[in-house]
């Protein structure tokens, strides 16, 4: 089976981040037709989704359950040939113990065995209740122990040896045996995929060519709401630019849930079927949702979806909330505030981290002045592999951790933004007798 050895460059995921969602956003806002199946998202989920026949799933054909039972088959004998792995390793340790003990008790052996000749005349040459007698005893007798054991730790190993050989051959077919079957079961799965992917267009077109006629669409009476019901969105809570800069920050990272779906279910592939864990989906997901929190934080209290207790609350007229919003939003500034605060330090300390020779990092630990570090700025300190910017990750994949350092200042800023427009709207809710 081979194995993908593809690692998540660091531009790219940032470029990830920022692109994604500008290109959902303007595809979300694009005008709704009549539903129809698209080639470009049929080729999307066939090369994402193809191994489990998703594609064929999307334009309603049954022939991707074909795909199902072959890529079960492909799981199962990775398991098998994972589960062989174990063992032969284990017999494979079990024989280098027993060559070890090989290697090390047979000197000892002869060594013993050669020197009790030498150990038995001096004994028969001592005196009779000499201190010579008694040592040549004591020597004796420690070297007959070092020979029976010794002779029992080379029976004892030889034996393992004598015993592992059909366990290791076995261990060695079975792994090979199901290591083929996930191998010629993956090859079948890409032919199918290469074959789809021919007939792919035919397929849209059948697909949209059975799509029944659309009723025709009717309007939404709002006449019949009863007051205070109105029908509307996010962007009806948006009074200023503020607000509006909360929903675009809230939508936007929304959309990185759905980075998550994809980065998650390479790694279950790349795990299960390749056998290749990655070394930096889970880093960059957790990263990702960290990031994402902060930032939806001002959106969260726009559209009051954060959770609270309410029971005294959500009864007061509007007004009355507004004193009770007015006189409680010095502890959210008090928070939001440590937070902006708090994370400025955090972020400028990140940056301070030595690292190759950034310019950067040597204004942030105030080694060189602003105007310096913009004189020597220039290519190389985006694209010199040796120059990181401060503070990475502790793993294998070594992340920059700076920008999600900074993230918290941004999160911290549109949340003391958004509790100042709060603020204004409570103010001007008092003020009117609304």
């Amino acid at each position: 089976m081979p194995e993908l050895s593809f690692t998540l460059p660091h531009w790219l995921y940032w470029v990830g981040l920022i692109v994604f969602p500008l290109i959902a956003m303007a595809l979300a806002r694009r005008p709704v037709g009549p539903r129809k199946y698209s080639i470009p998202l049929g080729y999307l989920i066939l090369v994402t989704g193809g191994m489990i026949g998703l594609h064929r799933f999307y334009l309603k054909s049954l022939l991707g359950l074909v795909y199902i039972p072959i890529f079960l088959l492909i799981l199962i004998a990775n398991s098998q040939a994972n589960d062989a792995r174990s063992v032969l390793s284990d017999v494979q340790n079990e024989v280098r113990v027993a060559e070890r003990m090989l290697e090390r008790e047979r000197p000892r052996l002869e060594e013993a065995q050669a020197a009790l000749p030498d150990i038995q005349a001096e004994l028969d040459g001592a005196e009779e209740g000499s201190f010579t007698q008694r040592s040549a005893e004591r020597r004796l007798e420690r070297t007959k122990d070092t020979v029976t054991k010794a002779e029992a730790r080379i029976a004892e190993a030889e034996g393992t040896l004598t015993s592992i050989g059909t366990r290791a051959d076995d261990a060695s077919s079975a792994r090979n045996f199901w290591l083929g079957v996930s191998q010629w079961s993956f090859y079948l799965i890409l032919a199918l995929l290469l074959i789809d992917a021919v007939l792919l267009p035919g397929m849209v077109r059948r697909a949209n060519a059975n799509i029944p006629a659309a009723p025709p669409e009717t309007m939404v009476d709002q006449s019949s709401a009863a007051p205070g019901e109105d029908v509307k969105d996010d962007r009806d809570l948006a009074d200023n630019w503020i607000d509006r800069l909360a929903l675009f920050a809230g939508e936007f990272v929304a959309y990185w849930a759905v980075i998550a779906v994809f980065a998650y279910y390479y790694e279950v592939i790349a795990r299960y079927v390749f056998n290749s864990p990655t070394n930096w989906a889970h880093e960059a997901m957790y990263l990702m949702f960290g990031m994402q929190y902060l930032i939806a934080g001002s959106y969260a209290m726009l559209t009051e979806s954060h959770v609270r207790v309410d029971i005294f609350y959500a009864p007061l007229p509007r007004r009355k909330r507004a004193w009770v919003d007015l006189l409680t939003s010095v502890f959210f500034f008090i928070f939001a505030g440590t937070l902006l605060v708090t994370s400025w330090i955090f972020a400028m300390d990140a940056i301070a981290v030595p690292s190759g020779n950034s310019v950067i990092s040597d204004w942030a630990r105030g080694q060189i002045s602003l105007g310096e570090a913009m004189a020597n700025w220039n290519l190389g300190q985006w694209t010199d592999p040796s120059i990181r910017w401060g503070e990475i990750s502790f793993n294998e994949w070594e992340v920059p951790l700076w920008p999600m350092k900074w993230v918290m200042v941004l999160g911290g800023l549109l949340l003391v933004l958004q509790g100042v427009s709060k603020v204004g709207k409570d103010i001007r809710a008092i003020a009117r007798g609304e």
